[in-house]
C-alpha cells in the first residue's frame, strides 16, 4: 500500500513580489492544512528546497511531531541561480522566451516540461517505493501536482486540459499494491487540489 498527499505550499512573496518566503495568509494556509490532514499510522514529511514549501512543510511537520526532509525532485522549474527571488514577470523580461513546449525549454536556462516531469515522477515513485506502508506528504508546487496526473493518472505530457491547483490544497493518491511491483498498482486520486 502507497499513500501520498501532495500539499502545494501555501501563498508566497514569490508570487507576489519575488522574495521566497510564505506571506501572513500563506502561513495560515500552512497551519489549516496541518489540521485538516487526517494521518493516521506512520507519516513521513517532505519538502522541496525552495523556500515556500520547506516554510509550509515545517508547519505541517511540527504539528505532526516529526521532521522535515528536503527533497529537490519536489521543486518547480529548475532555473539559473541568478533567478532566484525574481517574480514570474521579472523572470520573462530578464531570461525571455526561447520558444519551447513540451521537450525545449520555454526561457533560457529553464528545464523542458518533459525533463520536470521525469524527475518529478522518479522522485513521487521514489518516496512511494521507499515508505511502503507509511504516508507521505510532500510539499511541493503546482506543477509537483500535475506530474502526478502523468506519473500515477498516465495522463500525457500535453493534456487538453488545465488544472489550476491552490495555495495550501491537499492532492491525495493512493495505491493497494506494492508501489515497486511490475505491472504497477493502480492508483486511485482520492482529492485534487482540496
Amino acid at each position: 500500500m502507497a499513500r501520498l498527499l501532495l500539499v502545494r505550499h501555501g501563498e508566497s512573496e514569490h508570487t507576489l513580489r519575488g522574495p521566497e518566503g510564505l506571506t501572513e495568509g500563506g502561513r495560515s494556509q500552512a497551519a489549516a492544512v496541518a489540521e485538516r490532514l487526517a494521518v493516521e499510522g506512520p507519516v513521513v514529511v517532505y519538502s522541496s528546497t525552495e523556500v515556500r514549501a520547506i516554510e509550509t512543510a515545517a508547519v505541517i511537520a511540527e504539528r505532526l511531531g516529526v521532521g522535515v526532509t528536503q527533497e529537490c525532485g519536489l521543486c518547480t522549474w529548475h532555473t539559473p541561480p541568478e533567478a532566484t527571488g525574481l517574480t514570474a514577470a521579472e523572470f520573462q523580461r530578464r531570461f525571455g522566451s526561447a520558444g519551447g513546449g513540451v521537450f525545449r525549454p520555454f526561457e533560457t536556462g529553464n528545464e523542458a516540461w518533459a525533463e520536470l516531469v521525469l524527475r518529478v515522477s522518479r522522485t513521487l515513485l521514489e518516496l512511494a517505493a521507499r515508505h511502503r506502508g507509511e504516508t507521505v506528504i510532500a510539499v511541493g508546487h503546482q506543477e509537483t501536482v500535475e506530474a502526478s496526473l502523468v506519473t500515477f493518472g498516465n495522463q500525457p505530457l500535453l493534456r487538453d486540459f488545465d488544472v489550476a491547483i491552490g495555495p495550501g490544497t491537499i492532492t491525495e493518491w493512493v495505491a493497494d499494491g506494492d508501489p515497486t511491483a511490475w505491472p504497477p498498482p493502480r492508483w486511485t486520486l482520492c482529492r485534487l487540489g482540496a
